[in-house]
């Protein structure tokens, strides 16, 4: 009878735990139908998602310690009997084993559908060299992986404690632990210094020769770009001349700012070295640039660049990709405030044809409005500068 009434209750149990989850999981759906409204329903959409995922896995929790309850009431209840009770040994073997396939299985199935959404591949002449140190470290981890897992599953099954068996202890074997040392080393070593050389590569700039320069300039929550004009040169920047109007803090004292373009925009010819000199304004941002394997902190108050060569255009990628619609994208890596997923342009690569038709109807950065405002700061400084000498003069 009481082998019975804790079944009925472990059953009572799992239905309120099963009821709750239900519940929880019909809110959610109202969370996400409430979700296409502004930020608050958004807000409580997440927390209730969070939630549901909770509860599953504090029921799944529930349904083990009811399962390990069941059997110790039931083995219990064959020592009573004078039986033969569960042989523990063979169910945390057999558990093992059942765990190894499980993991194998889900092993599989991240790299064949997970791995089907990586990126393609690199559209820029360094990405091929981090590409492959990647898929270097992939290959030996998982060699590694498969191979621990599988012996230390494997073993825990075949060699199960058994009365018919009498364990070896192997306190120490100099041979074993040379093997599980030296190799390591080897493996890890031959990683570190094909990352290091391939790091040193990609940041060694002075193997990137021709350069087109770019500003790119992250604030919260856009990036704003600056093209050289006809003559090649982008002008000085100065952070305390920055307006309204002049975003950037443009020094026009410097006849190079004079025909600095502005764009919406990342257009980048094909094949042809690029440099972004990157700055922030006001907090850490990151241009981040994936399907050219390419990252830069932007630093307020330490500028940084990055040179690349792009090497597949836009049109090239929509075509291997069968995605007409495909676009490279800068985006900001640094969680940089509330809106920091706004922080996106569109990159787009071409050929040198179409890169000069583009530049070509770029707008100047030195706009009227600006001009005007500029002739109103110099007329106003040009004022306090000789009533400061009138003054110099009466004293």
């Amino acid at each position: 009878m009481g082998f019975r009434k804790l079944i009925t209750s472990k059953k009572s149990l799992l239905l309120f735990a099963a009821s709750t989850l239900l519940g929880t999981h019909q809110l959610m759906a109202q969370g996400t139908t409430a979700a296409a409204t502004p930020d608050a329903a958004g807000s409580s959409g997440m927390w209730i998602g969070v939630l549901y995922y909770v509860l599953i896995f504090l029921v799944g929790c529930v349904c083990l310690a009811i399962l390990g309850k069941i059997l110790k009431v039931y083995d219990l209840t064959l020592k009573m009997q004078g039986k033969k009770p569960i042989n523990w040994n063979t169910i945390m073997g057999i558990v093992c084993l059942i765990f190894i396939i499980a993991g194998m299985y889900g092993a599989y199935w991240s790299l064949t559908v997970q791995g089907s959404m990586s990126l393609p591949r690199s559209a820029s002449a360094h990405g091929v060299d981090i590409d492959n140190m990647f898929n270097l470290t992939t290959i030996l981890t998982l060699i590694v992986f498969v191979i621990t897992q599988v012996l230390l599953f494997g073993f825990a099954f075949v060699y199960r404690g058994s009365e018919k068996r009498k364990a070896y202890f192997l306190p120490h074997n100099n041979t074993i632990e040379k093997v599980w040392t030296i190799i390591p080393a080897i493996v890890l070593t031959i990683l570190v210094v094909f990352g290091f050389f391939t790091w040193q590569t990609v940041e060694n700039s002075t193997n990137v020769k021709g350069d087109l320069n770019i500003d790119i300039t992250g604030h919260q929550f856009a990036w704003e770009l600056r093209y050289p004009g006809p003559d090649g040169k982008l002008g000085a920047l100065n952070y305390t001349l920055t307006t309204g109007l002049n975003k950037l803090g443009i020094d026009f004292k410097d006849p190079n700012s004079l025909d600095d373009l502005q764009a919406d925009t990342l257009v980048l010819p094909v094949n042809k070295s690029i440099r972004l000199n990157i700055h922030a304004q006001d907090v850490i941002h990151s241009v981040f640039m994936p399907h050219f394997r390419l990252q830069q902190n932007a630093v307020p108050g330490l500028p940084t660049f990055f040179k690349f060569i792009p090497t597949i255009t836009t049109d090239q990628m929509r075509a291997e990709t069968n995605n007409p619609k495909f676009e490279y994208l800068l985006y900001c890596n640094k969680i940089c405030g509330g809106i920091h997923y706004n922080m996106q342009k569109v990159v787009r690569v071409v050929s040198q044809a179409e890169y000069q038709d583009w530049i070509a109807k770029q707008k100047p950065y030195l706009t009227d409005q600006l001009k005007q405002q500029l002739k109103v700061a110099a007329a106003k400084s040009a004022s306090g500068q000789l009533s400061s000498n009138k003054l110099a003069l009466n004293n």
